[in-house]
């Protein structure tokens, strides 16, 4: 008897046990996790929670297939599902419930966010019961219904223009013809059309083929092939040919074309590389993107921010309600210091060489020209450049892409006022010092071996003046043993070598190359050769000191930064300054100068030649030599133009570089 008492109390007991496990399933734990699977995106365990009936209504392929499409459609990043809690009493024996839910996310068209409900049923399946999502087109977004369908779209702004000193445009959105062919009005041949076509637009048949064999194409659209610009002749050629037609288009327009093509740089269509490097900013693969210049440099404030429209539209396409909008923000305008007369002044100066140059206001730091040759014109990558002329820019020896103004190279002897500037202010040269030295050669000691200076004029004797007027290779050489390296080179980052300028702009740093100079290089360093190495424009900025009683200018190519026209305060005295300028004035007027060439009685010029020679060995007769002259008016200066032509050997050295510069001048600041 006792033990019967035992077993019906164990059974009482495990029965107990058993309903207290078995507690029957709650909607509210069902919908969390729907709700994280929503979150992940992970819309095949969402389906798998549908009831029987919404399972009968839409398949798990179409339903994944309609959330994936709309979602990346609208871009929804950021995605949060949340349930609420609900405070209303349910019958335990209740099949049926209705529980709150909310949904945030970030969209193309800004944030979209809604609280809606979600009905519920409790089925049997397996012998087990759970709570199923009763689904229909409400839960994607509360005003949908079957049938109808999500429309997103984006609102591209209007990129800001480029504009020089004046106002007038670098760059700025005009219009072009776009070369169409509508296939079906090709003739019977399409090769009458196509390879005449191919021989005016610079194209060959086959790039035009791959454009009409593309996908979307059918017979009647018109598929553009290239845009051509408005002043182009060839345009009459083109669209007398069976099946071709021209209408405007919008496009990116440069109007200097070759002459400010590596300032302006051009945009193109945003590839696979500049998504990874843009990542999170918004650009798709519909977008253009600067891929170059001032273009790359603004590309943030030129761009705007895009907008966009989030809208439910019923089957027949008529508009329901708006999810989101965001208003599109148009790109805002660059305005430069560029004088665009100057820059085109230079270009037609330098065309046919291979060069850089910059020209900036002596007494203000802006800029009004940075210029490189050979060029290419940008607007052929924003109308559409061919292989043909793509390949060909990319295989020219000369390298017409490569933007030289913001590389550095050896100064030659337009660095000599420089050292002489150091000497004055550390106390090692005195301007009315005569150096006595014999013939064209020297060198300091035997220790220098075969090793000497060589200069071009054997003047027995000079001073500074002198120096600077024949200048003398020997005589800088020997100024700058006397300074030392350390007070040279200290002396020379005083004028910003080694260092950024302050301009905004990615220019390479000047460099001095104070690491492990020996005697003989920090003596080739006092005329310029050496390892000093400077930019176009950082040379120019360079000479400010002797304008400004010895301040040093910062450059400035952007007129909305009202940031200090200095950028190093007292470089020199101004008593040393004035020393540099009346030499540099003596250097175009005496008739011994260098830059005597340059000599005009009513735009009177100062300034200093220089030529670096590129040589592997000192016995190197075959290496490259670079032409140099720098220049300013000296009548209420308001002009300084900083040339380097390349290869000038056998061509007069930087005597060819005068006249071109003098060019400049007259053609820039006589009226």
């Amino acid at each position: 008897m006792k033990n019967l008492c035992k077993i019906m109390l164990l059974a009482m007991f495990c029965f107990t046990l058993l309903v207290a496990c078995s507690e029957p399933p709650k909607p509210e734990d069902a919908l969390k996790k729907y709700a994280a699977s929503w979150q992940k995106q992970d819309f095949e365990s969402m389906y798998e929670m549908l009831d029987s009936e919404s399972k009968k209504k839409i398949t798990k392929d179409d339903f994944v297939k309609r959330y994936k499409d709309i979602y990346s459609g609208i871009e929804a990043k950021n995605l949060a599902v949340e349930t609420k809690t609900s405070k209303e009493k349910k019958e335990e024996e209740s099949e049926k419930a209705s529980l709150a839910y909310s949904v945030k996310m970030d969209t193309i068209a800004g944030p979209i966010e809604y609280t809606h409900k979600i009905n519920m049923n409790l089925e049997e399946s397996e012998d087990k019961e759970a709570w199923k999502v009763q689904w229909n087109a409400s839960n994607i977004f509360p005003k949908m219904e079957e049938g109808d369908r999500i429309s997103a779209s984006t609102l591209s702004p209007k990129r800001g223009a480029i504009l020089d000193r004046e106002g007038n445009p670098l760059a700025f959105n005009g219009t072009a013809y776009e070369v169409t062919i509508v296939p079906q009005e090709l003739p019977e041949d399409p090769s009458e059309t196509i390879e005449p076509l191919a021989k005016i637009i610079g194209m060959t048949p086959e790039e035009i083929q791959k454009k009409l064999d593309q996908p979307w194409v059918k017979p009647h659209y018109g598929v553009p092939i290239k845009k051509m610009e408005t002043d182009n002749p060839k345009i009459h050629d083109a669209v007398e040919l069976e099946g071709v037609k021209s209408p405007k288009k919008e496009t990116r327009i440069y109007p200097l074309k070759e002459a400010a093509a590596h300032l302006t740089g051009y945009i193109g269509q945003v590839n696979a590389d500049d998504l990874k490097r843009l990542k999170g900013k918004g650009y798709t693969a519909q977008d253009w993107v600067g891929k170059a210049g001032l273009e790359q440099v603004y590309e943030e404030q030129l761009r705007g921010t895009p907008g966009g429209i989030i809208k439910i539209l019923t089957k027949e396409k008529e508009e329901k309600a708006v999810l989101a909008e965001k208003e599109v923000v148009n790109g805002e305008d660059v305005k430069t210091t560029i004088d665009s007369s100057v820059q085109r002044s230079i270009y037609a100066q330098l065309k046919g060489d291979v060069g850089t140059s910059s020209a900036i206001h002596p007494k203000t730091g802006e800029v009004f020209a940075l210029v490189n040759s050979p060029s290419y014109n940008p607007n052929e990558y924003t109308l559409g450049i061919s292989n043909e002329t793509k390949n060909k820019l990319e295989n020219d020896s000369k390298k017409p892409k490569l933007n030289r103004f913001i590389y550095t190279y050896a100064p030659g002897s337009t660095l000599k006022p420089l050292t002489a500037a150091i000497g004055l202010e550390n106390g090692t040269l005195d301007p009315n010092d005569v150096m006595k030295v014999n013939g064209k050669t020297w060198k300091k000691s035997e220790s220098w071996g075969n090793y000497h200076v060589t200069r071009v004029s054997a003047v027995p004797s000079v001073n500074l003046e002198k120096a600077l007027i024949y200048s003398d290779n020997i005589y800088f050489a020997q100024k700058a043993l006397d300074l030392g390296q350390e007070k040279f080179v200290s002396g020379l980052k005083e004028f910003g070598l080694g260092e950024d300028m302050p301009v905004g702009y990615p220019f390479t740093a000047s460099t001095i190359g104070e690491k492990g100079m020996t005697e003989i290089q920090l003596a080739d360093s006092g005329y310029g050769q050496g390892k000093i190495q400077m930019s176009a424009l950082h040379l120019g900025i360079s000479y400010t000191p002797f304008l400004n009683e010895g301040n040093l200018l910062a450059p400035k190519l952007d007129q909305a930064k009202e940031d200090s026209t200095i950028w190093k305060e007292n470089v020199i005295s101004p008593e040393t300054a004035k020393i540099i300028r009346d030499d540099l004035t003596k250097v175009v007027t005496s008739t011994n100068g260098t830059a005597h060439e340059a000599y005009m009685p009513k735009l009177p010029l100062a300034g200093k030649t220089g030529t670096a020679e590129l040589k592997k060995s000192k016995d190197d007769k075959n290496g490259m030599e670079l032409g140099w002259f720098v220049a300013y008016n000296t009548e209420d200066p308001s002009l300084l133009v900083t040339m380097m032509i390349e290869d000038v050997k056998g061509r007069g050295g930087s005597h060819y570089l005068v006249p071109k510069v003098k060019k400049v001048f007259q053609e820039s600041l006589i009226q």
